[in-house]
């Protein structure tokens, strides 16, 4: 019996992560696919004659997406499609309310897509919810206008990102006395986060200097 109990524990370890993740791509792949996914099997029954097509094809709109995703990025590498981009931001960020969804989903976008990974600057350790209890936060930028003039001292903006999706948190306004500076990368920090802090970065001398110099590269220092 401890035998089967070991092999029990030792299979369950291992099929549990691959069948996490076979099941989150699943339901990407099957959210991505049904955006797009019934309305090109509408048209493809509409106006191709596909009518014996009862259901939606699984994969084409997925497919879709990827096309479109593509172009676009293939229209933004030359002038007129970088001029087509800039009049549809310019609309969205004339209409009210519209322009503030669409401007933080573009930091968001960027702090988690970009190569440059602008919006964050720095890990750090802040207390939170309260004194002597820890959370991970990103820098995002020193603190400004009214809220450093009320505050009456140097602080800096904080994104708190929430576990298991750093997608959504709280913004934090903290002075810099009050931040612990953490050595480790920001993408070291969100798989830390993400993992329910199950998963800890290597914290080695060699390490701890790679990511000094990545964090220098992308703050252009």
């Amino acid at each position: 019996m401890k035998k089967l109990r070991t092999y029990f524990i030792t299979g369950l370890l291992v099929i549990t992560p691959i069948g996490l993740t076979i099941f989150l791509i699943w339901n990407l792949f099957v959210f991505i696919d049904g955006i797009l996914g019934k309305y090109i099997s509408f048209i493809l029954v509409r106006f191709f004659g596909f009518e014996s097509m009862t259901e939606p094809v699984r994969g084409i709109g997925f497919v879709a997406i990827l096309i479109l995703i593509l172009f676009t990025g293939m229209l933004t590498s030359n002038y007129f499609g970088r001029k087509l981009i800039q009049l549809g931001e310019w609309i969205l960020k004339s209409i009210p309310f519209v322009n503030k969804i669409y401007n933080a989903t573009q930091q968001i976008s960027k702090a988690f897509i970009s190569e440059k990974r602008e919006v964050f600057k720095k890990a750090v350790l802040i207390e939170y919810p309260r004194k002597g209890i820890y959370s991970i936060g990103f820098v995002t930028r020193d603190t400004g206008g009214e809220v450093k003039e009320k505050m009456e001292e140097d602080a800096v903006s904080i994104f708190l990102p929430s576990t298991p999706n750093p997608t959504t948190g709280f913004v934090l306004f903290v002075p810099k006395k009050d931040l612990v500076e953490l050595d480790m990368s920001i993408e070291d920090s969100l798989k830390l986060i993400i993992s329910f802090g199950a998963v800890l970065p290597e914290y080695t001398v060699e390490v701890l200097k790679q990511n000094k110099i990545s964090d220098l590269k992308r703050l252009k220092i």
